[in-house]
């Protein structure tokens, strides 16, 4: 019978290979965490409060739209004979359309660079109502403010107890007369005052438009990353540029 043959043993050089490939395996995992944890940073500059869009500008303007409806209700309610541009309800409603929008963005998970279509299709009506309602309240700050720089100027005689007619000047007798189905200390001491709060709250609504407008476009062209696929390959440690 034979004797059984021993394996023979491997050669020193290829252990240690083996042993370095592992090596190098271990330091490519080391090395590929902090880009993960980088861009799990990166992915959280994406949220505000837990949610995809700055919630402070959509509840503002939400906020505003109601007052500028309530209000202009309100206005039509005490004198009927108001015209449709002093009681701008058209622009109040439009601004809660707007933050509605908002909030129905809010609820989209967030896909970088818009890979769903819904979401794209969200955003760019949400920038382009935006854009609206800003162009909108500024009409109707410059109705309000039109109609403020009259009634200060008015001298008002009641022909009734429900209706008043006053004119710009009581010595032309050319001068226009305007007819306000209401009582003439509503027109000479409360409408004005309904005018001149209509004009804050239109600014404000103004102002948050073009802030949502502002917002919208940062976050399209200074935020998201683009390349990233061809940047990956090109460049080195896998770095990537703001744009």
């Amino acid at each position: 019978m034979r004797p059984k043959e021993k394996p023979a043993p491997s050669p020193p050089g290829k252990e240690k290979g083996g042993a370095s490939g592992k090596e190098t395996a271990a330091a490519t995992d080391q090395k590929s965490c902090p880009g993960d944890a980088k861009a799990g940073q990166e992915e959280d500059v994406h949220t505000c409060c837990g949610c995809r869009f700055p919630l402070l500008v959509a509840l503002l303007q939400l906020v505003l739209g109601v007052s500028i409806t309530v209000l202009a209700f309100l206005m039509a309610e005490f004198s009927p004979s108001l015209l449709l541009r002093e009681t701008p309800y058209w622009a109040g409603t439009l601004v809660c359309v707007v933050a509605i929008t908002g909030f129905v963005m809010l609820c989209i998970s967030y896909q970088p660079d818009e890979k769903t279509c819904i979401q794209f299709v969200i955003k760019v009506a949400y920038f382009i109502l935006s854009a609206l309602s800003l162009n909108v309240c500024v009409l109707a700050m410059a109705f309000a403010a039109y109609c403020y720089s009259q009634i200060i100027q008015f001298t008002c005689e009641p022909i009734s107890e429900s209706v008043c007619h006053c004119k710009l000047d009581t010595t032309d007798p050319l001068s226009r007369t305007f007819t306000y189905q209401s009582d003439c200390s509503f027109i000479t001491q409360t409408f004005y005052l309904f005018l001149l709060v209509q004009l804050i709250l239109n600014l404000l609504a103004a102002i948050m438009g073009f802030a949502a407008c502002f917002v919208m476009w940062k976050d399209r062209y200074q935020v998201f990353y683009v390349g990233t696929r061809m940047q990956s390959r090109t460049t080195p440690g896998g770095q990537q540029q703001k744009v």
